[in-house]
Formats: C-alpha cells, structure tokens, sequence
C-alpha cells in the first residue's frame, strides 16, 4: 500500500460563504485515496494543545467543572476530573480551585459550536516516539506494538523514567528506532518539561508557555512511519521549516515543482474534500452508504442502492455490508465523526455473518490513530460505536474562518 502525506494551500469555499478561502491542507493518502485530511485557513491559528498559565474565572460547582481565559475574553472549560497535579502560579484560597486562582493548563479538545475548548492540568508532552505526562505517572506502551518488543520498549522506559514526577508513553513510532534515538528524545522532552515547570511560576496569566508544532508538522510525526513513503510539498518554506524541526531520519521530505500541474490538482484535493462533505458515498459494487450528522450523534444508513445482483440476496447483501464496514471506517476518520455513532446495516439472519462484519469492522477501525469503541449490535440490528472527540470535523473545520 503507497502511503504519502501532502501539504499544500487550496481555494475552498466554507458552508455559507460566497467566496473562497485559502487554506493550509495537510492530507493522508492511502493508494491514492484521501483517508485523513487536515484544512486551517491560511490567517488563522489553532489553541490545540497549547499550555497556557490561565485564570480561574469562576467554579461552577453544579457542572463539576470551572472556566479558565487563557487569554483575555477566550473561556476554555476546565472539569474537575482534568485537574490533577496542578502547577498553580497564583493561589487566592486554601479551596481546590477558586476564582482568581492562576495556573497552567494544556487545551485538549476546540471548541466546537456552543462549546467552549477543554482544558487539562494533566500536561503531555508530544515527541515522535515518546509521550511524557505530568499527571499520569505510569507507563504506557502502544496496544499495536507487540511480543518480545514490547517488553524490551517497556524495559527501556521503566528505566528511563526512574524515580521521575512523570510518567512516559511509547508510541507506536518508537519500533522504528534505536534505543540511543529513543533516549535522545526522552532527554529533550524532560529538558523541555523541566524548563517549563522552572518558568511558569514567573510568568504573568495569558502566557502561552508552549505552542503546539504547526499542524502539518504534528501529523507527519504522529503517522507511522513504517508503511509511510513520503511527504510531499509545494511550499518551500513549509519544507524547510519540517527539515529543521523534525527529527533526523523522520521522514522522506520532497519538494513539489510541476508549475503545468499543481500538487492541490494533481491528489485533487478540493474534489476529495467536496465528497467528504457530501452525505452519500457510493461503493465500488453499486450500494451506497447514507452518513447524516444530527447534534446528539451521527446515523449511518447502509443500502443496495444501484447493486442489482439477483442470485443469493442474503449473501450479496453480507458483501454489501463487508464493503460499506471498511468504508464507513474509512469516512469516519477521514471527515473526523466522533461522539456517539449509529450504523444500521443491512439486516442479515445469518449470526455468523453478523459475527464476522462486527469482527472486520473493529479491525478496520484500528487503523484509526484516534480511538474509537464498538460497542456492538443491538437487539434491532443496530452497530453501536464511538469515537473520540479531539478536534473539529471536516465541515466544522471548512466552516471555522
């Protein structure tokens, strides 16, 4: 399978808009199919994964959670559950959180709609191979990596973490490296913790203490990079600012010069985003997938539509269901559905057949780096899943200018 990641800036037009607008896309392709697609319009900034020194606006105690700005007029909401080892810089009471109170939070969901952003005291920090959580202190090793490897990368963190106030997640990328690289990495990430944790109590509230990489650089390091060919781009600085601050050996990194056919034409990236808008998806065998979003969850219809296969129906339809399992997980990472998920296959009498499209479909949403749930199927025939919410979808990206 060729796996590559292109960067590039193309003229889209938001939902209601009468213009176009330019944005930064950074997208996953997988055979030449769009699987996973990131757009920013080209003036504006995301707060993901920033960490803030915040204040403490008011405690809401009937919501279990307070309202911090992380900068002035800019609400984020903190729950109490997300406030572990606080670093406060500023306290006003002997309470567990009070109004006026300042101190560091890292934002882990955008806002979305009414929504404010979320907010955590439990701060990552982010490198290729390896994660080091302040609130956390345990180790952690990617569930894909397996065996006689696992135990070796799990050894190596128990060691290098030691007696440390954190704790160290291997990602999945770390198979790809040496124990000297793996340790490089772990070094500059307590650097850059340590260095944090000595500042913050200095500086003044709405101090951004750490930026988040730009959002094309984040996912070239969080995508695994064994089945990954390369990445492409057809903006100089872009190239030279991932040549700089990547790490030595991350990826192949090219520099896109066709003038005749622009790379945005070339992976037709508008095309592949307008289908990833539209609510049907029409499958290689003629049926089709119907995916509606409503404000409490998303439905997923799946139909025969245009499949005119006569003989065996029953069977056809298993196929059909087969099909529409691996393209709905497809769909559901590449326009970034999350929250509750309802899928209403097509009904099959067969136990074992219903037993073998729930055991593929879970297997397709592994591939998925953002984590999503089957819970099963119900007594009327529905899948049930959920998938977490970390940023905004497709349209809501598209739509956010």
């Amino acid at each position: 399978m060729s796996r590559k990641i292109i960067i590039t800036e193309e003229l889209l037009a938001p939902a209601a808009a009468d213009t176009h607008i330019c944005y930064q896309v950074c997208a996953l392709y997988e055979d030449n199919r769009m699987v996973e697609a990131t757009l920013q319009a080209a003036d504006t900034e995301s707060i993901l994964h920033n960490i803030y020194v915040a204040r403490v606006k008011n405690v809401a105690a009937n919501l279990s959670a307070a309202f911090v700005e992380v900068a002035k007029g800019l609400l984020c909401y903190l729950p109490f559950e997300n406030i572990k080892n606080p670093l406060f810089t500023k306290k006003n009471s002997k309470k567990r959180i009070a109004a006026g109170d300042e101190l560091v939070v890292q934002i882990v969901k955008e806002a979305v709609k009414t929504k404010d952003a979320v907010a955590t005291t439990d701060l990552s920090f982010p490198g290729e191979c390896l994660v080091l959580t302040t609130a956390d202190t345990s180790i952690g090793v990617s569930s894909k990596l397996r065996g006689e490897q696992r135990k070796q990368l799990r050894l190596l963190a128990q060691e290098l973490k030691g007696d440390g106030p954190y704790g160290i997640i291997i990602r999945t990328n770390a198979a790809e490296k040496t124990e000297a690289q793996i340790r490089a990495e772990f070094l500059r990430l307590k650097a850059e913790y340590e260095n944090l944790y000595l500042a913050a109590p200095s500086r003044t509230c709405y101090t951004c203490l750490r930026k988040e990489r730009p959002f094309y650089e984040k996912m070239l390091l969080d995508t695994d990079k064994a089945k990954l060919e390369e990445a492409v781009t057809d903006c100089p600085q872009v190239l030279e600012q991932l040549r700089q601050n990547l790490p030595p050996g991350c990826c192949s990194l090219r520099l896109y010069q066709d003038s005749l056919l622009p790379l945005a034409k070339l992976y037709n990236i508008k095309g592949q985003v307008m289908d990833a808008l539209k609510q049907r998806v029409w499958l290689k065998s003629g049926a089709n997938i119907l995916i509606q979003p409503t404000e409490a969850l998303t439905v997923i219809d799946v139909n025969s539509g245009k499949n005119t296969a006569r003989k065996d129906k029953p069977y056809n339809h298993y196929l059909i269901n087969l099909e529409a399992a691996a393209e709905i997980a497809r769909q559901l990472r590449l326009r970034n559905i999350s929250g509750i998920i309802i899928v209403d296959f097509i009904d099959m009498d067969e136990d074992a057949w219903n037993a073998t499209l729930l055991e593929q479909f879970r297997s397709h949403l592994k591939q998925d780096p953002v984590p999503a749930r089957l819970a099963g199927m119900t007594k009327l025939g529905l899948v049930e899943l959920t998938r977490k919410k970390i940023k905004k979808s497709l349209a809501e990206q598209l739509a956010c200018v």
